[in-house]
């Protein structure tokens, strides 16, 4: 019974020095075929590390069942040691794209187009032109809101045809179409041109010519200025704002205002009324104190709105390689988030009813909205970390939609209370409406 014991003790040592001795050739075979096309040197304590490492095109799919999925760099390997003789380079397997239908292609371009951000700032530039005291018809409202989509749609199309090899390193972005090839770059290039074309002569020929102005000037900013120095340098941020503010005045002058004061179109100021006696003229609030404070309203937001984002995905950008205050600093990526909450307080209690577009009124109402965004902004930069920074993100989501709705119902020359019916309208020759007599 021993000796058949040990005799098997004896096979097992003898295959199994005999199996590693037959991989370890394989092996040898396999490293010898993998050498890369061009030469290069590696010190003897990497050597080892490099090893492992071969070009992308000796992978290739099988046909033995095995799925693509399944077709990784270490069953590759395996496969080249069950098989030292059979070792050889074919053309590399590639997924068949699929076919552009209508509906498909639909899809592919509202991706280009980023349509979330874009729908975003389509209702920006519609918040210029609501707040405007300067009338808005339908087809100017329709049109403002079309040039400046296919704008915003051709600015972001041109910023993923320059960041293909960027986009595909970053977990977040390697599903966009460009990378998984779902659309050429000479396609994407076309929809970029058409839109970028269309939207500036939708503006010119339905808005205005500033409008239409600054609409293209809004796609060389995004497009040109902010993708370059996303790389370079991280003022990229504050570029990028300015990218944001301009939505809200292209609204305003599609509706013929102005954003340069001048003899003609001066700047007025509304006072309280504790400290003025002068009746309210609504013919004053047309003045480019109202673009400033809109596009000001829209600048500041950027930050804390954007840099708490970049906070918790700031791995993706140093994977990329991109130059982010996030990935550099994140104590004064907070601390910057931080300033521009504290100067939204300003911007809607003071700059807003000054210039006329709302009532003093909403110095008081938007304190509250300000006080909980300058807690959450205060509290990520005390601590800097991903959980203060996703509930400061989350705060200035909500805040740009609630701070345009008050807006709204304190807008100067709004009566709210005529419109529900709540209160008498007022003829058109200003009598007193007589009060019936009991």
């Amino acid at each position: 019974m021993r000796k058949i014991h040990a005799f098997q003790s004896c096979s097992k040592i003898f295959i199994s020095r005999t199996s590693s001795a037959s991989r370890s050739l394989a092996s040898q075979r396999f490293m010898a075929s993998t050498a890369f096309s061009r030469p290069y040197t590696v010190s003897s304590a990497g050597r080892d590390f490099t090893s492992f490492f071969c070009h992308n095109q000796l992978w290739s799919a099988r046909s033995d069942g095995l799925k693509p999925s399944d077709m990784t760099r270490v069953r590759g390997i395996a496969h080249a040691v069950a098989e030292p003789d059979a070792i050889h380079v074919t053309p590399a397997g590639f997924k068949e794209v699929e076919v552009l239908t209508p509906r498909r292609l639909l899809r592919i371009y509202a991706q280009l187009a980023k349509s979330r951000l874009t729908i975003l700032v389509v209702l920006t530039a519609m918040s210029g032109v609501a707040l405007s005291p300067l009338p808005a018809t339908v087809p100017i409202l329709l049109s403002t809101a079309v040039g400046t989509a296919l704008c915003s749609a051709s600015a972001n199309t041109l910023n993923q045809l320059q960041e293909i090899p960027y986009d595909a390193q970053m977990a977040r972005t390697r599903q966009r179409p460009l990378v998984r090839r779902a659309i050429s770059p000479l396609h994407a290039a076309g929809f970029a041109a058409v839109t970028g074309v269309a939207g500036p002569a939708v503006l010119w020929f339905m808005a205005s010519p500033i409008t239409a102005c600054l609409g293209a000037a809004n796609i060389v900013l995004y497009a040109a200025a902010y993708t370059w120095l996303k790389r370079k340098s991280v003022s990229n941020t504050w570029v990028g704002a300015v990218v944001g503010g301009i939505p809200p005045v292209m609204g305003w002058t599609a509706c013929g205002g102005k954003i340069l004061p001048s003899a003609d179109y001066p700047i007025h100021l509304f006072l309280p009324s504790y400290f003025t006696e002068a009746p309210l003229d609504t013919s004053m609030i047309d003045n480019p104190l109202g673009a400033f404070a809109l596009f000001m309203l829209l600048y500041s937001w950027q930050f804390p709105h954007f840099n708490s984002l970049s906070h918790f995905i700031r791995g993706s950008y140093a994977q990329a390689g991109y130059k982010m205050l996030c990935v550099l600093n994140p104590q004064q990526n907070a601390l910057v988030a931080l300033r521009h909450s504290l100067l939204l307080v300003p911007i809607c209690s003071i700059l807003f009813p000054l210039s006329g577009l709302t009532t003093w009124a909403f110095a008081i109402t938007s304190l509250v909205p300000n006080a909980i965004c300058v807690r959450g902004s205060w509290a990520w930069w005390r601590r800097c970390g991903e959980k203060e920074a996703r509930i400061s993100f989350q705060n200035y989501l909500w805040y740009l939609p609630v701070m345009l709705a008050l807006m709204m119902v304190h807008k100067q020359g709004l009566e709210w209370r005529r419109w529900v019916g709540m209160q008498d309208k007022v003829p058109s020759d200003g009598a007193d409406i007589p009060k019936p007599k009991v």
